[in-house]
């Protein structure tokens, strides 16, 4: 299922965060956003996920304005797992991944033999079928953050699109993470800010930078020393990883002027 961004700009307050970004993740693709902090790359997912409405452009997927269809419909074909996500009382780590499964009820909620399969391999996919029956708010950062992406998966979308998915996540976990969802077969539209993970996982990347975007490709094309200077304001060495040859980098703080 392919995503569209077109021409999207978001106004707030007389601020333009994003201007006029047009994008598009292709069937199956994980494409990524990159940039600094306060860049615009979470204001662009709100509105890939609905929490928030262009002030101008639209998202498409499959070429249907996302913003035509209702909540359940949209639902059943994305799911999002934004930086904020958490639960605000203490369910059980079932009733989290659980409440995936809500686009897919009918007006009774029924829970269904096939719903507590799907909630049982997504915790599973994901390793945290021991936390089951946890208080979602006993568990660490990083288990919360196992949780709210098996939820997602339950939900069975299309389209997953992540907000920094491996915070609070050590290095095992992010590497298990990022190749879960590389594994999925879903599209995927996410922000990063490990320019080494996005550079493994990502198909293509856009880099974001005071609202727009400023470089489009594949990691290697993108992620060029010139680039980095100029939108991170670090000195980039790149390395082939030893096993993949993906680009990897290596940082040092530019010299001064």
């Amino acid at each position: 299922m392919q995503v569209d961004i077109d021409a999207v700009t978001v106004g707030i307050s007389g601020a333009l965060l994003v201007r006029d970004i047009s994008l598009r993740a292709g069937s199956g693709q994980v494409v990524g956003l990159v940039g600094p902090n306060g860049s615009g790359k979470s204001t662009l997912l709100r509105c890939v996920y609905r929490a928030l409405r262009p002030t101008a452009g639209a998202v498409r997927i499959d070429g249907e304005d996302l913003s035509a269809m209702n909540a359940r419909e949209s639902a059943r074909r994305l799911a999002a797992l934004p930086q904020e996500a958490g639960a605000e009382f203490d369910f059980t780590v079932a009733e989290v991944v659980a409440m995936g499964r809500l686009p897919h009820q009918g007006a009774t909620a029924r829970v269904t033999d096939e719903d507590r399969r799907t909630c049982a391999a997504a915790l599973e996919a994901v390793g945290a079928v021991h936390l089951t029956d946890r208080g979602f708010l006993t568990l660490s950062g990083g288990e919360k953050q196992r949780v709210l992406i098996a939820r997602a998966l339950a939900q069975q979308p299309q389209v997953l699109v992540l907000d920094e998915p491996t915070n609070h996540l050590d290095i095992a976990q992010q590497l298990e993470v990022l190749s879960l969802v590389r594994s999925s077969g879903l599209t995927v539209l996410t922000a990063l800010h490990d320019l080494n993970l996005a550079a493994l996982h990502c198909d293509l990347l856009h880099v974001v930078d005071g609202g727009r975007t400023v470089a489009s490709g594949t990691p290697h094309d993108v992620l060029t020393p010139a680039l980095l200077a100029d939108v991170f304001g670090v000195r980039a060495h790149r390395v082939p990883h030893p096993e993949t040859g993906a680009v990897q980098l290596l940082f040092d703080r530019l010299p001064a002027q």
